[in-house]
């Protein structure tokens, strides 16, 4: 089984949709009704506010996965977001080491970016 869709609380759907195309760099597919779907390889992100106050929490951490995170990390401070960290090891398995670095986006939702090396 795959994943298909994950969606993420947002306060702001316009902000964040220049937050995630912009600064995340993810392909946006459409906008409608106040939903906003991006393409993240084989996996949908919907942003959207949240539906009834039942769905209004923070969202998952999404955890993007990147080749070369310093220059991801530089790439993206220059492009406005703010990491709550430095690059970092999380975990060595082997001869894999697993690194992160965490940011916030627009809307207060903490994500990582990660690379296995």
């Amino acid at each position: 089984m795959k994943l298909g869709q994950v969606a993420v609380n947002v306060e702001n759907v316009e902000r964040a949709v220049v937050f995630y195309k912009e600064v995340i760099g993810l392909p946006l597919l459409f906008e409608t009704n106040g939903l906003a779907f991006f393409q993240c390889e084989d996996t949908r992100l919907l942003l959207s506010r949240p539906e009834t106050e039942e769905f209004d929490h923070p969202g998952s951490v999404l955890y993007f996965q990147v080749d070369n995170l310093q220059e991801e990390v530089s790439r993206m401070k220059e492009a406005g977001a703010l990491f709550i960290d430095e690059p970092h090891m999380v975990a060595k398995m082997g001869d894999t080491e697993t690194w992160m670095a965490f940011f916030k986006d627009t809307e207060g939702n903490t994500h990582a970016l990660m690379s296995e090396i």
